[in-house]
């Protein structure tokens, strides 16, 4: 949304979000902790970080520490790119209910077992670390739920989602044409690939995204206080 209504970063926002296909994504997962290598960029993920508890992966920028609003955890802490894997599914939708069930009963318990919580509190930043076994089996647990986000990896199906969405199920399903079919728009001082139907996509996902939203809703939504250059910002 940000490349085709405002031509770059939406000014009041504080994220931004790449998606890729599995195969695209695990391929990015399994090269560039060597790329990044004594660079100041960390690709977390849930196995390079036992206290990150999300199904995706966030590229940090080491040099800044951010608190984050209504999402206080141990995981390690930067200033981010969030990167979703878009997940074939099946065109039946009992096994879309099924496949999405089961990951969110899988991603409620990994984000309780992680120590997510909403607010910050002296016993929590009092509490030592997790025993060997325990982080164990929530990695476990991490690895059951890839094995559902990836059910259909091998199918011939022809739709892919974003499991992890916080849209209605329906919203974030993209064909393989809308997937592979591109263009090129600006976005800041860069020629960005965007899918050439992505009228349709961000009507889907947003409604009239060429809209503003009012005024009051103009605000970051994630960054509470960000620390970079030896500098606090709220």
């Amino acid at each position: 949304m940000g490349a085709i209504r405002h031509q770059g970063f939406i000014p009041w926002d504080d994220d931004m979000d790449i998606g890729m296909t599995r195969a695209d994504y695990e391929t990015f997962a399994q090269y560039a902790p060597e790329k990044l290598r004594g660079d100041h960029y960390f690709l977390q993920t849930a196995y390079s970080d036992d206290n990150y508890g999300f199904s995706y992966m966030k590229l940090l920028d080491r040099f800044t520490y951010i608190e984050e609003k209504g999402n206080v955890n141990n995981a390690r802490k930067g200033v981010f790119i969030d990167i979703f894997p878009f997940d074939r599914i099946p065109d039946d939708p009992s096994q879309r209910r099924s496949q999405i069930t089961r990951f969110k009963l899988l991603d409620s318990r990994i984000i309780l077992k992680a120590g997510y919580g909403l607010i910050d509190t002296p016993l929590r930043r009092h509490k030592s670390e997790p025993a060997p076994e325990k982080i164990e089996d929530l990695t476990e647990l991490k690895h059951q739920r890839e094995a559902i986000m990836r059910l259909y990896e091998n199918s011939h199906f022809n739709f892919y989602k974003n499991l992890a969405s916080q849209y209605g199920y329906d919203r974030e399903i993209l064909s393989g044409t809308e997937l592979t079919n591109l263009t090129q728009v600006p976005f800041e001082y860069l020629q960005v690939n965007v899918p050439t139907a992505y009228d349709a996509i961000l009507t889907r996902v947003y409604g009239d995204y060429m809209s503003l939203p009012p005024e009051n809703q103009r605000t970051e939504k994630h960054i509470s206080r960000l620390i970079m250059d030896n500098q606090v910002f709220y």
